[in-house]
């Protein structure tokens, strides 16, 4: 992995792309953390990370001009909140082929008003009940999502979906099941620490979960300081009865 650094930053790619856009391209580094931003002088509109590490959408400082953030291709699970506040101006979120596994993870986009175009493409969470018209109930801004128009019938079926009994139901599991992943994951029992890969079998093994008893049931896993899917014991825990699999 290499950390993205102010050197790295000013020897990396530049140029106008095909709609004359600024471009900095710092596409195959494999950057785990998106840090050092500062160091671009905001002069770009776009950035290209594809095809690195980067676990997690945050670490940006105030970029007016950007208009376009491309992160295909990476192992995101989790957007930090507030970026509307550091990409005032952000229009296109590429996300296509990474790990994000729950619609309410979505829900922070909400607040990126400027938000016009939106990919999550080869995502877990594509494969959720009601995906698209979540995303476009909770993200109204949207013109675009996976490169399809959102239709005005769409916009129509989701305020009518989500406005019902059964549509205020389904926003309750999934911010209890939003919660739970979150909960499991960073502030377990015994704050396991995970790798990369552990904290994407626990979110793939809750994305499958089709009740909350089963949620909790993975949470009795993670109380014995397991992995679902995985015999060993995380590190730093004890230990404790075998809960069955």
């Amino acid at each position: 992995m290499v950390k993205l650094t102010f050197e790295l930053i000013a020897q990396a790619g530049q140029y106008s792309n095909c709609v004359k856009d600024r471009e900095l391209d710092l596409r195959g580094y494999k950057i785990p953390v998106i840090e050092n931003l500062g160091a671009t002088y905001d002069q770009f509109d776009t950035i290209d990370f594809s095809d690195n590490d980067i676990r997690k959408l945050d670490g940006f400082p105030l970029l007016k001009r950007v208009t376009c953030l491309l992160m295909n291709n990476n192992r995101i699970v989790r957007l930090g909140e507030g970026l509307e506040n550091s990409l005032p101006f952000l229009e296109r979120l590429i996300l296509t082929n990474n790990s994000i596994s729950e619609l309410g993870d979505l829900d922070v986009l909400h607040t990126v008003t400027s938000l016009k175009h939106l990919s999550l493409l080869h995502n877990p969470v594509t494969n959720k009940p009601h995906y698209r018209l979540y995303v476009i109930y909770k993200v109204p801004q949207l013109k675009t999502l996976d490169f399809r128009k959102v239709k005005l019938k769409e916009r129509q079926e989701a305020a009518t979906l989500f406005k019902s009994k059964k549509g205020k139901e389904i926003q309750k599991d999934i911010k209890k099941t939003t919660s739970s992943a979150s909960y499991l994951v960073k502030d377990g029992p015994k704050r396991m620490m995970t790798s990369v890969e552990d904290e994407m079998a626990i979110r793939e093994a809750i994305g499958r979960a089709t009740s909350l008893e089963e949620i909790e049931r993975l949470n009795q896993i993670l109380r014995a300081g397991k992995i679902p899917g995985k015999e060993f014991k995380a590190p730093g825990t004890e230990d404790d009865e075998d809960v069955d699999m």
